[in-house]
């Protein structure tokens, strides 16, 4: 099942979390020359596997929902320029070899996509027991930024630190990296929590997600790209818009709707209902924007 939308460049920033996937020339009004020069991209956001995870009330395919994830992805006909996973990879394990495995096994599955530059940060499962050690020796460096056709990426480590915060070393390198681009060059940030206050009393907000936003105001063209939450929503904090992922795992409420968090529980009739990935296609300036399954 999918559903289409399709919406003009102009459109794009406004409905961005509908997509997943993002074309560079679409991003703010620097696009149109990119998109002049021929140089239209598309990424894939993955995020919360929860790869481990176990329960059959929430997910009885648990064992099989990520490998249906590759599969949908290596089936797109248009293949993305790059694939990002927004954490966690695993579900949480208080056993460091247990986290090991998994965090392995999760990243051998991953290399059987076709798209092989496939980029990763940890979420709170992965990394909020041990600091990230695990993590690090796995999958490296949880913080970094790199070019893609005239885009700048940096991603944003709000998990490591097990009181949720970015701290102060991370916040600092943030603002060097940042420091040499013009205020008008369109960054993308890719981070796991939310970096504002959603529902804190769900741990859907990062402590000092305030202080990051500070360093980003000032830019023009920033658009956030986060998970946790295990659904879509969209905020804009200021001139700063942040849209989240749904899970490949099983679905989360929407914020304070009931009295405790929980996932949503399987439904057999509608399996894989609020789990999928999304994909973008731009054809003669026309932008379109599928919601698609993993079934």
């Amino acid at each position: 099942m999918a559903d289409r939308l399709t919406v003009d460049r102009r459109d794009f920033l406004r409905l961005a979390g509908l997509g997943g996937v993002v074309f560079a020339s679409s991003l703010g009004p620097w696009g149109h020359a990119l998109a002049a020069a021929g140089e239209d991209f598309s990424f894939v956001q993955m995020s919360d596997t929860h790869w481990g995870f176990e329960g059959p009330k929430y997910n009885p395919e648990a064992k099989t929902t990520l490998r249906r994830a590759v599969t949908a992805v290596n089936a797109l006909p248009h293949q993305p320029d790059f694939i990002v996973f927004t954490g966690d990879l695993t579900h949480t394990t208080n056993d460091d070899a247990e986290r090991r495995r998994r965090l392995e096994e999760f990243k051998a599955i991953a290399g059987e996509l076709t798209v092989k530059d496939v980029k990763f940060i940890p979420g709170e499962h992965d990394a909020g027991l041990d600091a990230g050690a695990v993590y690090r020796s796995v999958f490296g460096n949880p913080t970094f930024s790199f070019e893609h056709k005239g885009v700048h990426f940096v991603t944003i480590d709000n998990v490591s630190d097990p009181t949720g915060a970015i701290g102060d070393t991370q916040l600092q390198w943030l603002q060097a990296d940042l420091a040499k681009l013009a205020k008008d060059q369109p960054i993308v940030v890719f981070t796991h929590r939310p970096l504002f206050d959603l529902y804190p009393q769900w741990d859907w907000a990062t402590k000092d997600g305030a202080k990051a936003l500070a360093i980003l105001t000032p830019f023009e063209n920033v658009t956030v790209f986060y998970g946790h939450i295990h659904q879509q929503h969209h905020q804009m904090t200021g001139r700063i818009a942040h849209h989240s992922a749904e899970s490949l795992i099983f679905p989360q409420p929407a914020p304070g709707s009931q009295p405790k968090r929980a996932p949503i529980p399987w439904d057999p009739a509608h399996p894989y209902r609020g789990l999928g990935f999304r994909t973008s296609e731009d054809k003669s300036g026309v932008l379109s924007i599928t919601e698609k399954d993993i079934a």
